[in-house]
């Protein structure tokens, strides 16, 4: 039986009215239902080519531009609608900032029903380009190819690429010529990877089969110029690997730690992976205020670390700490936060579910010298329990900063149960965020907002908020 082909729909002159969630835009169709549109900005005019239909909405994509936003800017990159990231390239950065502060403002009326609520302006970043201190390129045999190299079928291409995952596509890899995300010589230390690795005749991994010899490239860096680049090969051949790193580290002064690993794993996670060091140091450092932390191969830390130093000193501000509190610092992952407001509190405990992370957390205060701190491991909705507060005592604050989903159903009951005097929520995702507030409100009353832009150029906002306890004042 033939499989019956999908008929798209097509919508002509829909004006783009809003930004929606994850980047899309947002229109209306004839029928009045919502419509997603993708590669559009809000104020634009456009044909759209429908291909899902659903029962409260649909979604396509903008095939014709009929009239150009007033907040459209032309992209910095070459790259830009099909690499998949740095999709707001095309807002102008004034417009990027007003619609993450109307997610903001829309997602605590909407999911958490809160009315009047004074909510600071946004802080932007100070540099909307560069601003990234890690990227991970993957080296691939099945260069994603353009429409014209598609049609062209008498030339024969060279299919190696170094560069980003096609979304959607996992075993297509786009081959970056330029990125602007990272300071250089980031891009230099990828084109001469990538020139290296073809003059050499060297196998580039290919994702369906698996196999090959050179798999991916991370290049981190810290504010002071230094850079690691830890580079993951498929298997072991010890003249390649060496005569590759070794030109990177002739190359780059800049490397201060050259690092590699072995990985004949279906996956590129690295956290189960044996890292070797190949020249200088398995670490860089990274700096804030008289603070130093230790960034390994596998450590986190926040990827836009000017505008981390800002999100932790609005963090600080809201807490408002005296210097007699006991703060808790929940999902503290390597201890950051609680080492930045450590010097304005009589005590702070970390929480965070990943060991390799409380073991950065626990070296780090040693290195700085922070006595006051002191980090546990498990997962947030068992170890924050009544007898682990029994043990060290009820907080006074609670600073908690949560992966995407929010914090845990249990993690808010127990919360709600301790009734610390200030709760200040540092979020990644105002949707969920939201959700939990509207479950505190009842005891919590929001004094204080503050969306900041960590991530320039993309439709993500982080949102921090001050709750005080309503009976505190009585």
């Amino acid at each position: 039986m033939a499989r019956k082909q999908r008929k798209d729909i097509f919508l002509e002159n829909v004006e783009v009215l809003r930004a929606g969630a994850k980047g899309v835009s947002i229109g209306k169709a004839p029928d009045g239902k919502t419509l997603l549109i993708h590669d559009a900005v809000p104020g634009d005019v456009v044909h759209v080519s429908v291909y899902k239909k659903k029962s409260g909405y649909l979604e396509g994509k903008a095939v014709e531009i009929l009239q150009k936003s007033a907040y459209r800017v032309d992209p910095k990159c070459i790259h830009f609608g099909v690499c998949g990231g740095c999709k707001w390239q095309n807002l102008s950065y004034d417009a990027q900032l007003r619609f993450k502060q109307n997610e903001v403002e829309n997602n605590l009326a909407r999911i958490g029903k809160f009315e009047n609520l004074d909510i600071t302006p946004i802080l932007g970043s100070s540099n909307e380009y560069y601003y990234r201190n890690k990227l991970e390129y993957t080296f691939s045999n099945s260069r994603w190819l353009t429409l014209e190299e598609v049609r062209n079928t008498e030339e024969t291409y060279n299919r190696n690429a170094l560069g980003f995952h096609i979304p959607g596509q996992w075993s297509k890899v786009l081959d970056i010529e330029e990125c602007h995300l990272q300071k250089e010589p980031s891009n230099a230390i990828r084109l001469e990877a990538k020139r290296f690795s073809i003059e050499n005749e060297y196998d580039f991994y290919d994702l369906k089969n698996q196999e090959g010899f050179l798999r991916t490239l991370m290049i981190r860096s810290n504010q002071k110029g230094e850079f690691m680049v830890l580079v993951q090969f498929f298997k072991e051949d010890q003249p390649k690997r060496e005569a590759f790193l070794g030109n990177l580290k002739i190359k780059f002064p800049e490397i201060v730690s050259l690092l590699y690993a072995i990985n004949p794993k279906g996956n590129d996670s690295i956290y189960d992976l044996d890292v070797q060091l190949y020249s200088g140091q398995d670490f860089i450092m990274e700096e804030m205020e008289d603070l130093q932390f230790k960034i390994g191969p596998k450590s986190f830390y926040q990827t836009n670390p000017e505008q981390a130093y800002e999100l932790y000193k609005i963090t600080r501000d809201f807490a408002g700490l005296k210097g007699d509190e006991l703060v808790y610092d929940l999902y503290t992952g390597t201890g950051t936060i609680a080492q930045f407001v450590s010097k304005k509190a009589k005590k702070v405990i970390g929480v965070e579910a990943v060991q390799e992370a409380i073991n950065a957390a626990k070296e780090n205060a040693e290195r700085n010298r922070i006595e006051n701190c002191h980090f546990y491991c498990g997962d947030m909705k068992d170890i924050f329990s009544d007898e682990f507060i029994a043990q060290n005592g009820t907080p006074d604050v609670i600073i908690t900063d949560p992966p995407r989903d929010g914090m845990h159903k249990n993690v808010v009951e127990t919360i709600l149960r301790i009734h610390p005097e200030k709760i200040v929520y540092v979020s990644c995702n105002s949707a969920t965020q939201a959700r939990d507030l509207e479950l505190m409100k009842e005891k919590y009353e929001i004094k204080k907002v503050r969306p900041v832009d960590m991530f320039p150029q993309t439709h993500h906002v982080e949102n921090v908020v001050l709750l005080e306890r309503i009976d505190s004042k009585l």
